[in-house]
């Protein structure tokens, strides 16, 4: 099934809770052509074709255990290290982000992304709007709840995928190895390109001022504990 057909079928009302009760789906309206385009303008890159679809037959859903909003208007996240054109999709209420990663290559589809700060990390959804509802709107065994809860790979508490930078700059795949030159040795590196639903990596394994750093639009992370600073430094903010 596609996105549309998706909510399509939510409408209708095939979305039950796990009580067996049929949960009332609320689309808001859809966004005009207009209102499209000042979207695609505002993102920076062309929207996918399925976002346009889905927007072109509702921007908003009512009624779900989270927010969704297919614009990101009313959400208020914003990460452009590790996502520099992305939309907020949906929101759990609790200051965590489904985000649609667009890039000049998602012409078509982009992939979601789970953006957590407790704890904080950032995990790999689903390929396309369409299978992130597909498990949005299943009650039982969803892989949205799984990845949300870090139950698949448990990435903050065992740092799945690493690399360090030193074994990166030696590799033979060359993404890996020219995002490895620019970095010092001292980042770890997280290599997205083609994972399973909850891998990811710990955006904030150092802290809040861990320093993140993304290979341009490609899917590969790094993640750094920032140089410590002397006493003085600390104190005069120098």
């Amino acid at each position: 099934m596609t996105a549309v057909e998706h909510i399509k079928a939510a409408q209708r009302g095939s979305v039950v809770d796990k009580r067996g009760k049929v949960v009332a789906m609320e689309p808001a309206g859809p966004l005009s052509p207009e209102q499209i385009e000042a979207l695609q303008k505002e993102v920076g890159q062309p929207l996918p074709q399925e976002l346009q679809s889905v927007l072109a037959l509702c921007s908003q859903i009512d009624g779900c255990r989270f927010e969704i909003d297919f614009s990101g208007a009313t959400m208020d996240f914003e990460d452009k290290e590790a996502f520099p054109n992305g939309i907020p999709i949906a929101h759990d209420g609790c200051g965590n982000f489904w985000v649609l990663d667009i890039t000049p290559d998602t012409a078509a589809v982009a992939p979601i992304f789970f953006a957590c700060h407790d704890a904080p990390v950032i995990l790999y959804q689903s390929p396309d709007i369409a299978s992130f509802l597909a498990e949005f709107f299943r009650t039982r065994s969803s892989l949205v709840d799984d990845v949300a809860e870090d139950r698949l790979f448990n990435v903050w508490r065992t740092n799945p995928g690493v690399i360090d930078q030193p074994t990166a700059s030696r590799s033979s795949d060359p993404s890996l190895r020219s995002f490895a030159a620019g970095l010092p040795d001292h980042f770890q590196i997280v290599d997205l390109r083609d994972v399973k639903p909850g891998m990811g990596f710990s955006w904030g394994r150092y802290g809040p001022r861990t320093e993140v750093r993304r290979h341009g639009y490609e899917r590969i992370f790094a993640h750094a504990k920032p140089p410590s600073r002397g006493f003085f430094k600390t104190l005069f903010g120098r």
